[in-house]
């Protein structure tokens, strides 16, 4: 069974950074992996993905500002966040997608970004 465990979300003011994690168990991290997000009233978004080769995309918002990456070894996707904006105040989930997209295939329960100005 495919268990997804995220972590690192919290309150921050405008400016600041925090580096989500992603704990897997039952799924190859060599995989694709994503982050998205949903705040409230708003569609879910995909925010940063990493491919089977390394290669990474980011959504134009983020550019610059987030960083996504993993350790295969330890299968946890991290997400670093700086630079952080009210309007990126959001759930954040961890996903394995399928590659070349955001389409998740397994996904986590999130946590909680809140970002004050």
């Amino acid at each position: 069974q495919v268990q997804l465990v995220e972590s690192g979300g919290g309150s921050v003011q405008a400016g600041g950074s925090l580096r989500l994690s992603c704990v897997g168990s039952g799924y190859k991290y060599s995989n694709c992996m994503a982050w998205l997000r949903q705040a409230p009233g708003k569609e879910r978004e995909g925010v940063a993905r990493i491919d089977s080769d390394s290669g990474t995309f980011y959504t134009n918002s983020v550019k610059g500002r987030f960083i996504i990456s993993k350790d295969n070894a330890k299968n946890t996707l991290y997400l670093q966040m700086n630079s952080l904006k009210p309007e990126d105040t959001a759930m954040y989930y961890c996903a394995a997608v399928h590659c070349g997209t955001f389409a998740r295939r397994y996904w986590g329960q999130g946590t909680q970004v809140t970002v004050s100005s």
